[in-house]
């Protein structure tokens, strides 16, 4: 039997697939393209598959971002992190997080983040279909 594989999340996001899978993916880059990479590795599960990722934010995010598929659920880990989101009723909702607290962006919510130190927060992630516009 060989040791499991050991991988540092805020590096390499995991997909949750179809059949309960949970497939680490390549080093996240942070570019669009690895999104691009990400969808056609996972496309085949659809709405279903999920991204797991972790990451550390030092300023307000530059976009909003929508995921229409699914819902995404946002953890804070460390810091604090205020949450905007724009309905699409076009009601406007915003929510302050701590460590251990969490939302749900649900399916069709765009949403952006402001922090005023660093944080850092988990994401499970609905990807398919996701749009980002400029704030």
């Amino acid at each position: 039997m060989s040791d499991p594989e050991v991988f540092h999340l805020p590096d390499v996001p995991v997909h949750l697939g179809l059949g309960a899978r949970a497939v680490p993916q390549e080093r996240f880059d942070g570019s669009l393209a690895w999104y691009d990479r990400y969808v056609e590795r996972t496309d085949a599960d659809g709405s279903e598959g999920r991204l797991v990722s972790m990451a550390t934010f030092d300023a307000p995010w530059v976009v909003w971002e929508v995921h229409p598929s699914g819902d995404e659920l946002v953890v804070c880990l460390t810091g604090t992190i205020t949450l905007h989101q724009e309905h699409p009723d076009g009601t406007e909702s915003m929510a302050v997080l701590h460590p251990g607290d969490a939302v749900v962006n649900a399916p069709g919510v765009w949403h952006t983040a402001d922090v005023d130190e660093r944080a850092i927060a988990l994401f499970v992630t609905a990807g398919v279909g996701t749009e980002h516009r400029p704030r």
